[in-house]
């Protein structure tokens, strides 16, 4: 089995390294393991995946809460999305198209990349029932299109766009600074290489409308609150004929009224009598999947845990089930009575007569300090 190594460790930074320090080493590493300088190396091509995905969750303030706090473990099913170097280039595509990178090797491919769509994000309420059994969830939000009318390209029926005579349709231009040379986005085009003159009346030349979507998505057992759903293309258009973006639905579970959950663990906090406590008792407890008998052992203490192994909520990595925890408090009544209170007395009697060794022994170290 191999070890995922810690992100800070990855990206050789302390954990309390600042935004800039975290955004400069990861620089250094990508410049060291990019794919274009280090051709047919698997090892390189690993480390660069690695580092990506370590700035992924470092670099969002949120994601790096949850990191520290839960490590890997907080960070799955929110974490990284990337398959291969050209999610990492889609991602980081500002870092990788322009300035330093894009001038170092040259951009990806040697010419104008498709730009992608851009991502949308919708949030999805859950109940802790529908988390941990898994649902299938409808979708409202809106999201860029391709315009119809021009078929995405922005211009007028009859017309095309033109060639940016800035960059000379190539969207990238260079600049040089001594010996350097930087390739950045052309300011007259941002990106596209061609300029639209006659623009659509529809989309107004965006090559994009705005629609109301509804979509359907099956949400896996065992999602918890942050962790996210990825659905691959339904997001927006891309402006110039790219791929589209990807749709991230961000999961809420609502608090529930008995359960609170700890990972794939639920804790279920259970009243039980002073005689219950003192003499046992098989007590029905509640789970996600019904009642369960669970028996009290004579002389349960309060705030003693019993396990209910596999009563919790499905792993949604493939882990084994969590278990129900059952923490048990002994209930004071705050009112009694007359009989109640009649044989209460007759065993407070009791027991001054016939102390416990757990309480002589208190009683004793009293008696040293205050002899």
């Amino acid at each position: 089995m191999v070890t995922q190594r810690c992100y800070y460790e990855v990206l050789s930074v302390e954990r309390t390294a600042t935004d800039k320090e975290i955004s400069r080493a990861y620089r250094k590493l990508a410049i060291k393991y990019h794919p274009d300088s280090n051709p047919d190396d698997p090892a390189a091509t690993e480390r660069f995946r690695e580092a990506a995905e370590a700035y992924e969750v470092l670099s969002d303030a949120e994601k790096r809460q949850r990191y520290d706090r839960y490590g890997h473990a907080g960070v799955r099913g929110g974490g990284s999305e990337f398959q291969s170097t050209e999610d990492i280039f889609e991602a980081f595509g500002e870092i990788f198209g322009n300035g330093m990178f894009g001038d170092l090797f040259g951009g990806r491919r040697g010419g104008r990349r498709q730009r992608r769509g851009n991502d949308v994000r919708a949030d999805v309420s859950l109940t802790l029932e529908e988390a941990a059994m898994g649902v299938v969830k409808t979708l409202r939000f809106n999201r860029n299109e391709r315009c119809q009318t021009c078929s995405g390209s922005g211009a007028k029926a009859g017309t095309k766009p033109a060639s940016c005579q800035y960059c000379g349709g190539r969207g990238q231009v260079l600049q040089s600074a001594g010996i350097l040379r930087m390739q950045t986005t052309c300011p007259q085009c941002r990106g596209t290489g061609t300029i639209i003159t006659e623009p659509c009346g529809d989309c107004r030349g965006r090559g994009v409308n705005v629609k109301s979507v509804e979509l359907e998505v099956s949400i896996p057992a065992g999602v918890d609150d942050g962790m996210r759903v990825r659905l691959g293309g339904e997001g927006e258009a891309s402006p110039d004929g790219g791929p589209n973006g990807d749709c991230y639905c961000f999961i809420k579970v609502k608090k529930h009224d008995l359960f609170h959950r700890d990972g794939s663990n639920l804790i279920v906090q259970l009243p039980i009598a002073y005689t219950q406590a003192v003499l046992g008792a098989d007590l029905k407890v509640p789970t996600l999947g019904g009642q369960e008998v669970l028996t009290i052992k004579r002389g349960t203490q309060s705030g003693e845990v019993f396990t209910l192994r596999g009563k919790g909520v499905t792993d949604p990595q493939g882990g084994p089930r969590g278990d129900l925890l059952v923490q048990v408090y002994i209930e004071t009544p705050r009112e009694v009575s007359a009989k109640q209170e009649e044989v209460l007395r007759t065993l407070a009697e009791l027991e001054q007569t016939d102390v416990s060794p757990q309480r002589k022994s208190f009683l004793d170290k009293i008696k040293s300090y205050f002899p």
